[in-house]
């Protein structure tokens, strides 16, 4: 309840969020409702960011072997699909960033979401619209550059807000922990919730030291890496898992969030006893 006897709405998540979780349902929705089979190819092929179309360029050689060792060890399909995805060879620089709107299937996009509105919802609040959007914009790139130094030559293609997300909960550990923030000590006089998010946030420096910080960073690095390298023979996913991807969005994330974070401001200060 908030104070007045209000109630506390249910979903209580900031408007940038809210405009990105609605339109990377509408975006999935067209597809899997409107959209033929066909089409739908033409729209991953035109959007997904596929690392060996870059590569194409400048090193044809690589990529020719990459697709006779398909042809050998593969699959007629797989080869059909690397070809298709390859093109003309074309590496597009809008696909490092629209490969984030799309998404495999519904349970992929569910749990960006989740993630996302956990995380996001308090960088959301200290960003501001037009910083958050940016923010998940470079966070998709930063995950798509690091994918493509891992795998230069793959021709699968890629899509999903992942990187992005954990951009954001990079982005979260550098203030999430301070005092009076929604997870750090509790001031005598506690701040409430839209003034906890806007806290001082740690310096890089402070950050990297913190014990806190170091194992949720560590925990979620595991968890993407045994993701990363068993989510085909566990059946998690059929296509498997670009964890590169997700690592590079939240170094991004992390060491990039001094350069998105508002100016720093008084927010709040506790009221003097007032003279009898």
């Amino acid at each position: 309840m908030r104070p007045g006897g209000a109630r506390e709405p249910m979903f209580n998540l900031p408007g940038s969020l809210v405009f990105v979780i609605a339109f990377l349902a509408l975006v999935h929705l067209v597809r899997d409702i409107w959209l033929t089979a066909e089409a739908d190819a033409m729209l991953l092929q035109a959007l997904s960011f596929v690392p060996g179309r870059f590569t194409f360029s400048f090193n044809p050689d690589g990529i020719a072997d990459e697709l006779t060792r398909l042809a050998n060890t593969g699959s007629r399909n797989a080869v059909l699909a690397a070809q298709f995805f390859l093109g003309d060879g074309h590496g597009d620089g809008w696909s490092m960033f629209t490969y984030s709107i799309l998404h495999a299937d519904w349970t992929h996009l569910g749990m960006n979401v989740l993630w996302l509105a956990a995380f996001g919802a308090p960088v959301a609040l200290r960003f501001g619209t037009m910083r958050t959007l940016a923010f998940f914009l470079v966070a998709a790139a930063a995950g798509a550059g690091a994918h493509y130094l891992a795998r230069p030559l793959d021709l699968t293609p890629v899509v999903g807000a992942s990187a992005s997300v954990s951009g954001m909960m990079a982005a979260a550990l550098r203030f999430i922990f301070q005092p009076g923030a929604p997870l750090g000590k509790a001031l005598d006089e506690p701040l409430p919730p839209e003034l906890a998010v806007r806290v001082p946030a740690a310096p890089l420096r402070v950050a990297l030291r913190d014990r806190r910080v170091l194992q949720f960073s560590a925990l979620w690095f595991a968890i993407n890496l045994l993701i990363g390298l068993f989510a085909v023979p566990l059946g998690i996913s059929d296509a498997g898992v670009a964890w590169e991807a997700h690592a590079g969005g939240f170094i991004a994330g992390f060491l990039l969030f001094g350069f998105f974070d508002p100016p720093p401001r008084v927010y709040w200060r506790p009221q003097p006893p007032r003279a009898a």
